[in-house]
């Protein structure tokens, strides 16, 4: 199924690393400083996905699904610049890879796999922990949520990573963990895998479209054989 890609584009919370501890500390002490509720990291596993500002606005709000004028916008802004100060001094106490991933990736590499992450995480906070988990120097591109006008599900991401890495988007297959990475994969026209032990929101993974859906990382060895 695989056998003409050379170009594999990850996703990085809830595929490469688990994130959600590290997230959750930072909303704590936001939430803290507002003398608002905090919620522990099941309740924030099911709200990462889409970005530092929609995370805070499900925290600040308690649920996940949200209409934007529940919110007033300069009680978001200054709760936002809460956050993303807390993050920043938080953000590898307790983030790791998910089993197997640095052997797998390196291996790929190995392969001769260009590959490339696209996250919906604020650029600002990725290379520090892909530094600190010593995965940075494996990836040819990097694509940050805010780096483009539009992030995943809009195909943008992937189309932008595609041509600054020069290769067409029929030699490329994005690897993710939820619907934002599906969607956004179908949109450009890439094909995809999902990763069934990340951040889904309790949504079941075989319903994405995918067009295989693994069970751990190391299972993409067995799809990546080697470039041609």
């Amino acid at each position: 199924m695989f056998e003409s890609k050379r170009v594999l584009l990850f996703d990085l919370d809830g595929t490469l690393i688990d994130s959600v501890p590290d997230l959750t500390k930072a909303l704590k002490l936001m939430l803290d400083e507002l003398n608002m509720p905090s919620f522990d990291e099941n309740i924030v596993r099911g709200w990462v996905g889409n970005g530092a500002s929609i995370l805070v606005k499900r925290a600040l709000l308690g649920k996940r699904d949200f209409e934007e004028s529940e919110l007033d916008s300069e009680f978001f802004n200054d709760a936002l610049k809460r956050f993303m100060a807390h993050y920043s001094k938080v953000l590898n106490d307790a983030t790791g890879l998910y089993p197997d991933v640095k052997d797998t990736l390196q291996e790929l590499r190995n392969r001769d796999y260009r590959m490339a992450i696209i996250t919906n995480k604020p650029s600002q906070f990725v290379s520090p922990i892909l530094e600190n988990l010593k995965i940075e120097s494996l990836f040819e591109s990097i694509v940050g949520g805010d780096d483009l006008p539009k992030k995943k599900p809009e195909p943008e991401p992937l189309l932008y990573s595609c041509e600054v890495m020069g290769v067409s988007t029929d030699v490329a297959v994005m690897i993710g963990d939820s619907s934002n990475d599906i969607l956004s994969a179908k949109r450009a026209g890439v094909s995809s895998i999902a990763v069934s032990y990340g951040y889904n929101y309790d949504n079941p993974i075989d319903t994405l479209g995918a067009n295989i859906v693994i069970d751990s990382f190391r299972e993409l060895l067995d799809y990546f054989k080697g470039c041609k």
